[in-house]
């Protein structure tokens, strides 16, 4: 099975901001954000309703990164390992 190095704190994400060259922080999985309880579930049945159809085939994680300084925001992609 594999984890996502973020989640498991295996690796950090070292991006920057595209608008302001800031640090982008990492603020965990898409799916906490849509279901505040979904991290109760098995990581199946969040992948399932995360709203990303290939989460799973791709074992892929997405992230909500985030800048603090200037407020840009996107999904990253994180590959699972």
């Amino acid at each position: 099975m594999n984890m996502c190095p973020l989640c498991n704190a295996f690796k950090e994400l070292e991006l920057y901001c595209p608008e302001c060259s800031s640090r982008l922080d990492d603020s965990g999985k898409v799916s906490d954000f849509l279901d505040p309880y979904g991290h109760y579930n098995d990581e199946e049945t969040v992948k399932m309703g995360d709203g990303y159809p290939n989460t799973t085939k791709d074992q892929i994680c997405p992230h909500l990164i985030y800048c603090n300084h200037c407020g840009y925001d996107e999904v990253k992609f994180i590959q699972e390992e």
